[in-house]
């Protein structure tokens, strides 16, 4: 026998399965270009925006080839937010072969960037790894925000309060980060790594850094080039060599059999882990790497 009660929660029940869908269709679809800037669109984002990445955990974005998927995912998007300074050299044509509309937010406007020189030919490029100071991070947030503000006015002050909040745990672990570097001995606070992602850190955060390949995974050193890596770790006793998640192991492996230097964890440099790796956000990251640091490093 159906009651007044049982009416009431059936009809609560359907107007609630029936509200499901269309909320979800009322969030802003928006397109990042690699997962560690997908994890500022989502944190700023919230619930008011559909994040897609093109270049997932784990992925080179360096040497990514977009898929004909990406190309429509680009065409749908309200938004699109890149790195730029060179990262996604494929980018803007995937833009031009979808033919997006979509309103473009390069997240690094503004940061101040650093050059450096490749080692095959000595050509100088400005490094697009900008993220590797937390400091720049805040920047890129900031260009997020902005971003979403732009599109999506009715929701401005759910982003400008979402990047406030999310710029205070920023803020917290710049700090803990520096912190964590000053447990380091001075003298030991030089690594090598697969490849040239972490100029940023060292230069805000005082860890010397020498990398085989330049700012790009495409580049390899010659033969020459890496008996020079390998006398300058052996002149400087650099202690820990390091791998990357996005990059091939045995050339870091080769360099610590020649040169004795002790094998430190996994670094994530361009790309997050999955969501339940050991850097499945940003701070995470972060984070992740430091311990990896401060474990090989010390005493």
């Amino acid at each position: 026998m159906l009651t007044w009660r049982t009416v009431v929660l059936s009809v609560g029940l359907i107007a609630l399965f029936a509200a499901a869908p269309a909320q979800a269709q009322d969030r802003i679809n928006v397109v990042a270009t690699f997962s560690i800037l997908g994890d500022f669109v989502k944190n700023v984002g919230g619930d008011r925006v559909d994040v897609t990445t093109l270049v997932g955990p784990n992925g080179d974005v360096h040497v990514y080839s977009p898929t004909p998927g990406d190309a429509r995912r680009v065409a749908a998007a309200r938004a699109l937010f890149i790195n730029g300074v060179g990262l996604e050299g494929w980018m803007s044509r995937l833009i031009t072969a979808s033919g997006s509309k979509a309103h473009v937010v390069v997240a690094s406007t503004g940061v101040k960037t650093r050059n450096v020189t490749e080692s095959n030919g000595g050509t100088t490029t400005v490094d697009p790894h900008a993220w590797q100071n937390v400091a720049n991070a805040k920047i890129y947030v900031a260009n997020v925000r902005d971003g979403l503000d732009a599109i999506d006015p009715a929701g401005k002050a759910t982003y400008d309060a979402n990047a406030a909040a999310y710029v205070r745990k920023l803020d917290a672990l710049e700090e803990e980060v520096r912190a964590a570097i000053q447990k380091i001995p001075a003298d030991r606070r030089k690594i090598i790594t697969t490849h040239d992602a972490f100029g940023y850190f060292s230069d805000a955060y005082g860890i010397s850094i020498v990398a085989p390949e330049g700012v790009s995974t495409e580049a390899e050193p010659s033969a020459k080039e890496l008996a020079k890596i390998i006398a300058q770790i052996r002149r400087q006793k650099i202690p820990a060599v390091f791998m990357e998640n996005i990059t091939d192991p045995r050339l870091m492996r080769q360099i610590a059999h020649e040169t004795g230097a002790k094998i430190g964890g996994t670094l994530y440099s361009d790309a997050l882990s999955e969501p339940n790796g050991p850097a499945g956000s940003y701070i995470d990251m972060m984070r992740h790497n430091v311990r990896e640091f401060i474990k090989a490093l010390t005493f």
